[in-house]
């Protein structure tokens, strides 16, 4: 009949989903809203997160310690996954597209395109904090760049750090966000928290990156590589190992029913 509505379909879209309909009926998604739509979400919420991440660590007063860089980046991380989290799932860090995919929360052929898009969108968050920032500020600070280990002795601790400190912020993100039976509305709070946790645990120890990313656009700015392999080791790391744990204890079987699959 004319007046009958073609059906609808949600597609999952890298965390979001899209309803869309065809002139015969049939779901269908654009290679746009499939590929493009959440690899430029991921772009803009990296930018954003490590502009807010980049610019408290410059401004950062040394009376308050790691409490003002703790409390910026988990605010901002949650409030960004909040707003662009139903487009791409919100992950803005490879080590989180790792351990999603590895659980079937991330179609494995956006895994490479979700990095890309992180790493620009961290080299222009970090470029726009060296823009804002006094020059004098932005060199005393490394540009946000990780420079709490200083010397080969403070190597295996903060390699250690890293590794436990990213695996409970993809914990946060694999259970509270992607996982059907544990995930809920709060998830993108949660997640924000886990990263102000992180930071005052961890960062006098080893700067609690947590993200390549994070890590990799203060680098280019600031021209700081020293122990800059910590930043990629630790978070992949700790993305690889949550991945495996959570397809260990879940099982394969489970995986495809209690997660949604991409």
């Amino acid at each position: 009949m004319s007046g009958e509505q073609a059906p609808m379909c949600e597609v999952d879209l890298g965390g979001g989903k899209v309803k869309e309909t065809n002139t015969v009926g049939r779901c269908r998604v654009s290679s746009y809203e499939r590929y493009i739509q959440p690899c430029m979400a991921e772009l803009l919420g990296s930018a954003l997160f490590i502009f807010i991440g980049c610019l408290s660590v410059i401004e950062n007063s040394p009376n308050t310690g790691v409490l003002q860089p703790a409390l910026a980046h988990g605010l901002a991380l949650g409030l960004i996954i909040a707003i662009l989290g139903n487009i791409s799932g919100g992950h803005f860090n490879p080590a989180v597209s790792l351990a999603v995919t590895l659980i079937g929360g991330l179609n494995i052929m956006l895994l490479i395109p979700y990095w890309i898009s992180q790493l620009f969108g961290g080299l222009i968050g970090a470029a726009l904090a060296k823009a804002v920032s006094p020059e004098e500020r932005f060199w005393n600070a490394s540009g946000a760049a990780f420079a709490t280990v200083q010397e080969e002795g403070q190597v295996a601790v903060a390699l250690g750090a890293e590794i436990i400190l990213t695996m409970l912020l993809t914990l946060a993100v694999c259970m509270g966000a992607v996982n059907e039976k544990t995930k809920g509305p709060l998830a993108p709070f949660s997640i924000g928290f886990s990263v102000v946790v992180d930071i005052l645990a961890g960062g006098a120890i080893s700067g609690a990156c947590m993200n390549p990313a994070r890590a990799f656009g203060p680098a280019v700015m600031a021209g700081y590589w020293d122990f800059h392999w910590i930043y990629w080791l630790g978070p992949l790391l700790a993305g690889l190992l949550v991945g495996l744990l959570i397809r260990l204890f879940i099982g394969d079987e489970k995986t495809r029913l209690i997660l949604k699959a991409r």
